[in-house]
């Protein structure tokens, strides 16, 4: 990652495209958009000196990524990373951990973030141990509400809902109690619940009726069998309910939890896309099949989506169910949170987590970042090896 701390005068990202495809000249002064014009306006007018110049031409520029779900506690093995590596080097400006941490641990992660580039919130998890175990609800003792409410009450700039891990491996013989817990949780901290979700048991069904208005379900496109489609391929009836009653949608994808198949389905069925996620962690970070959030979002530019679609799940809908508007400012005046991508040609290989693979004739790459006041370079890793 390459920075300039020297930028006295501001900041000009040259011949940047808005989704729209019209070129802009993006000024940025101490932090703030100043202005964003188109480029022939701006050419025709004088920069100020030490202004320091990104020539952007071919670049996208968006609102700065944001990841909903990322694994980024570096004391965890393996679910576990640095949050600039998994954050600005990557394009993403904001991160949202995803249970990593529960009441033991959360002020560990939360004074981790304090000298990083990358904006971090968390999902706290229901179990006070965090991830230090993968059965961290196999144990109903562990489900410490004071611990809960402690932590809610410390950081709450910080946790935007709960997480609860409801899939076999992890709640054991416990079946759908941990979930029930987590909604009694929710309704005492007034915050929603991100569901993990996978192998059952506890069945599906049975954990979507719980869901209420704001909640997330995250991994909806995973391959088990317990999923969200039926044998033929239809979405389940309760899921349908569900999104009827206002639940949300989130990617997820991670070592096992993203199908091309099942995405297909998805698309076809015209299952809404909210919010597009990496589930990183150091591992699949650096082994696949996830990398970086380029990866993934190359994946639903290969399913044929828009990319103002692509780009409005990892945006505007991720700060509309945050209630982080200001994360998706794009207007003169707003502070300068950024992210800078092209769309290059490929050949590419995209796998899945169940290990299919696809080519795909182009994909999306993260070129830079603006953040406080200052521009990155990304690291450029597209597939492993490269």
């Amino acid at each position: 990652m390459q920075h300039n701390t020297d930028v006295p005068h501001g900041l000009l990202l040259r011949k940047a495209m808005l989704l729209s495809g019209e070129q802009v000249d993006v000024l940025i002064t101490e932090g703030i958009i100043s202005s964003i014009r188109p480029s022939r306006v701006m050419q025709q007018e004088s920069v100020q000196s030490g202004t320091q110049q990104i020539d952007c031409d071919g670049w996208y520029v968006t609102s700065g990524w944001i990841d909903m779900h990322v694994h980024a506690y570096s004391e965890l093995s393996p679910y576990g990373d640095e949050i600039d590596e998994i954050g600005i080097r990557h394009g993403v400006t904001t991160i949202v951990d995803a249970g990593s941490c529960g009441g033991d641990d959360i002020h560990q992660l939360v004074q981790q973030s304090i000298d990083t580039r990358t904006s971090l919130l968390a999902f706290l998890n229901i179990s006070r141990i965090g991830l230090h175990r993968v059965d961290e609800l196999s144990n109903l003792e562990w489900i410490d509400a004071a611990r809960v409410q402690k932590a809610v009450q410390q950081y709450p700039g910080h946790i935007v809902g709960l997480k609860a891990r409801i899939s076999a491996s992890v709640v054991q013989n416990l079946g759908i109690e941990p979930l029930r817990r987590a909604r009694q949780l929710s309704a005492q901290m007034n915050l929603p619940l991100m569901v993990h979700i996978g192998s059952g048991p506890p069945d599906i069904r049975e954990v979507l009726s719980l869901l209420e208005s704001g909640d997330i379900v995250t991994h909806y496109l995973n391959g088990k069998s317990n999923n969200l489609f039926d044998e033929h391929g239809q979405p389940l009836p309760e899921l349908i309910a569900a999104l009827q009653r206002g639940i949300h949608l989130d990617v997820g994808h991670g070592s096992a939890s993203f199908s091309f198949a099942v995405a297909e389905q998805a698309r076809d069925a015209g299952i809404p896309l909210h919010t597009i996620s990496t589930d990183i962690y150091r591992r699949n970070r650096l082994d696949g099949p996830v990398y970086n959030m380029s990866n993934v979002l190359s994946k639903f530019l290969y399913l044929g989506y828009e990319l103002t679609d692509i780009m409005e799940a990892v945006t505007t809908h991720a700060a509309q169910w945050l209630n982080r508007p200001e994360l998706a400012g794009m207007q003169a005046g707003e502070q300068a949170d950024l992210t800078l991508f092209a769309i290059e040609p490929g050949p590419i290989i995209l796998t899945d987590s169940e290990g299919e693979q696809r080519t795909a004739d182009r994909h999306i790459e993260a070129k830079g970042v603006v953040k406080d006041g200052t521009f990155f370079t990304c690291q450029v890793r597209t597939q492993a090896g490269h």
